[in-house]
């Protein structure tokens, strides 16, 4: 006979296929605190229990019918921790008398075919995979698991959800707080294309509104280009009302403002301006000489 796995390996084992299979179905760790899992785990551990005890029974019958030498190897065998038995019966090489009793009566240039079994650790594996195969399948085709679109959905709706929450709990700049980052250069060419390029062209190259990307300004009522860009932006002009006040009167939000100020700093001072010669509208207004 050999000898049986402990009963509280097989509730381990019992209780990690659970967890697996739940989380696959469920897609968080929700089920945890649910008493239908821990439910379902106490009645796989005393049906485990009833079957390692029907196991006993069976044990002891068969137990008696061996002979007396065949009882002693049994119980010697049973001494050996169960651990230390699994990892022999995986891994330990055969002796010499016991690769006799697997020798396949045909060989090529001197070597010799054994009937060996798979080792335990494969097979293991090998059966782990193809339950694992079959559960991730069943979850795919009916859950979301491992599907990329409702995952995106979801992590869009948590990142959107966040961005308003600081939104709502970080004050807007305002033109004595603001600064210039690099990091808003991105977001406000967004800006720019949404509410300015109809005016100020691609890239700031002027159009009816004048180039941005020169030194010549018709406005210039703060000392530094990235306030003063600000400035114009929340305030308009008043030299030309077609320049409304995108910030008074609630189309832009300070963040809006801020990263927008950034782009016109960007292309003004960070890259090479834009002449008529390459399309851009002739110079407006005065030369600029702006504070660092």
């Amino acid at each position: 006979m050999k000898q049986r796995t402990p009963v509280y390996i097989t509730i381990l084992i019992i209780l990690c296929i659970l967890y697996i299979v739940s989380y696959m179905f469920v897609q968080d760790t929700s089920f945890l605190t649910s008493p239908y899992f821990w439910g379902t785990a106490l009645i796989a551990a005393i049906i485990a229990l009833i079957h390692h005890s029907i196991g006993d029974l069976i044990e002891n019958t068969k137990f008696k019918t061996l002979s007396d030498e065949e009882k002693k190897a049994y119980l010697e065998a049973k001494k050996v921790p169960y651990f230390k038995g699994l990892y022999e019966s995986a891994f330990k090489k055969q002796s010499a008398s016991e690769e006799k009793d697997i020798l396949i009566d045909h060989g090529f240039d001197g070597i010799m075919e054994l009937d060996n079994q798979l080792p335990k650790w494969w097979l293991g594996l090998f059966w782990f995979g193809v339950s694992y195969c079959l559960v991730y399948m069943l979850s795919y085709a009916f859950t979301d698991f491992a599907h990329q679109t409702p995952e995106y959905d979801a992590e869009y709706k948590a990142q959107t959800a966040s961005i308003a929450e600081y939104v709502k709990n970080t004050p807007p700049p305002t033109i004595d707080n603001a600064a210039y980052s690099p990091d808003n250069i991105e977001a406000g060419a967004e800006v720019f294309k949404t509410n300015c390029v109809s005016c100020h062209g691609d890239g700031g190259k002027g159009g009816i509104g004048p180039n941005l990307t020169d030194n010549t300004w018709i406005n210039q009522p703060e000392k530094t280009l990235f306030k003063n860009v600000f400035h114009m932006v929340e305030n308009g002009s008043p030299n030309n009302p077609t320049m409304q006040a995108w910030g008074k009167n609630g189309v832009l939000t300070g963040f809006d403002i801020q990263n927008v100020a950034a782009y016109v700093y960007h292309i003004n001072q960070e890259q090479k301006p834009i002449t008529p010669a390459e399309g851009g509208a002739a110079p407006q207004g005065t030369p600029a000489n702006w504070e660092k």
